[in-house]
């Protein structure tokens, strides 16, 4: 019977851990996240492994997304675009927790007239993707990650390109529940879908001003917080999609899937098809290809 080994993708907000064997998921451990763990990372992960290693042997781990930042578990950097899957998996960086060996997966970077950008997990789910959709990987394709600051990625022949960050996730928490714009939570009409779609309607408006209907609607027409929600949600991601370039091009989503209905629907309305990856499937293959270099490698 093989040794089981461990891979993990490690965001701000979260620690995912999964034990892997005989080639199937055997454990799951969630643990805090790096901008949100208490004491060091590498003590935070020997914890988690900890648990596992009292039921028995593991032989290795592979980690990717903010495992890698600057002052979390060790600094593995960016591999620049265009960067192949081989490029990519050149720049990762090791270490020892536990008495194990860990692997750390680095993000990539990559400039666009000067302007610089990164990303950092998304990577990972990438190329596992290329993985277990080889089609991707032949010709140019566009993958988009939606997520607190969604990645727009440029893909030809299984290459990344170039991508852009798009942070309306973050722009949607902050608008949504530290402005004014939603209002306190009382009685109202219309649901965050209702809100949604009124969004949507109004892609053609200057966002800035299309905004402030969320705070408007409630005053006047007794709308709901939720309702607000949704339109903020649905202004912001229709400008989003109205910036990109290449409008008819079909899109691969790979994300939570409630946050990629959202932009399923949105895409629809823009006349773009769209196709659903699996983002904890493609996350592991991504990890799986990692562990395969690096035993590859061992000599």
């Amino acid at each position: 019977m093989s040794t089981a080994h461990v891979l993990g993708d490690w965001g701000t907000s979260r620690l995912r851990l999964y034990r892997i064997s005989g080639g199937a998921v055997t454990g799951r451990l969630d643990g805090p996240g790096i901008g949100t763990a208490a004491g060091s990372a590498s003590a935070v992960l020997a914890d988690r492994l900890g648990q596992w290693l009292a039921e028995g042997p593991l032989e290795s781990v592979t980690l990717c997304g903010m495992a890698g930042a600057r002052g979390a578990l060790v600094e593995a950097g960016y591999a620049p675009c265009p960067a192949s899957r081989d490029d990519w998996l050149r720049s990762r960086s090791r270490l020892t927790v536990a008495g194990l060996p860990v692997v750390v997966l680095p993000g990539l970077s990559c400039r666009s007239g000067g302007v610089p950008d990164v990303m950092r997990g998304e990577e990972t789910q990438i190329f596992g993707a290329l993985s277990l959709h080889p089609e991707l990987a032949r010709g140019e394709h566009v993958i988009a990650l939606p997520g607190t600051h969604c990645k727009w990625v440029r893909l030809r022949d299984g290459a990344v390109e170039a991508f852009s960050t798009w942070p309306t996730g973050e722009f949607f928490a902050l608008l949504s529940e530290q402005s004014t714009l939603t209002g306190q939570l009382s009685p109202g009409s219309g649901t965050f879908d209702d809100g949604f779609e009124r969004g949507l309607a109004r892609r053609g408006d200057p966002v800035m001003t299309a905004l402030f209907e969320a705070r408007a609607a409630r005053m006047l027409d007794g709308k709901s917080r939720e309702w607000s929600r949704g339109l903020l949600s649905g202004l912001l991601i229709a400008a989003e999609l109205a910036a990109l370039s290449n409008p008819q091009s079909d899109v691969a989503l790979i994300g939570e899937p409630g946050l990629v209905a959202l932009y399923e629907r949105a895409l629809a309305q823009s006349g773009r098809t769209a196709r659903r990856i699996d983002a904890e499937a493609a996350v592991i293959a991504g990890l799986e290809l990692a562990r395969g270099a690096e035993r590859k490698d061992k000599p």
